[in-house]
């Protein structure tokens, strides 16, 4: 059960920087720094899109509109941090304390 959870954990921990760098991609696209007419860059871009849009799209549902502001990013990290910082924690220490009672 431990072992599951610290892979959980690590995938979070992926996903997080995952979702760092398509913002941070995104915003040097947006300022012209980097374009997309490379290939390279538009298969990383095209790659990452692809990994976060579903986590984004159901947020971006209940989220009102800011118009070029995209706040499901941030969204999504928020709920990345409680898992790993909050929920896993506590399922671990609730998964340890039941094993060493019995």
């Amino acid at each position: 059960m431990i072992a599951i959870l610290q892979i959980v954990q690590l995938l979070l921990n992926v996903l997080w920087w995952i979702i760092v760098v398509q913002a941070i991609l995104s915003w040097l696209i947006a300022f012209n720094v980097i374009n997309t007419y490379s290939d390279f860059v538009r298969t990383v871009w095209n790659a990452l899109q692809r990994i976060t849009e579903p986590l984004y799209r159901p947020i971006r549902r209940i989220l009102p509109d800011f118009g070029a502001l995209d706040l499901s990013p941030m969204v999504v990290l928020l709920i990345v941090y409680i898992l790993s910082n909050i929920v896993l924690p506590n399922i671990m220490m609730n998964y340890m304390a039941a094993t060493t009672a019995v």
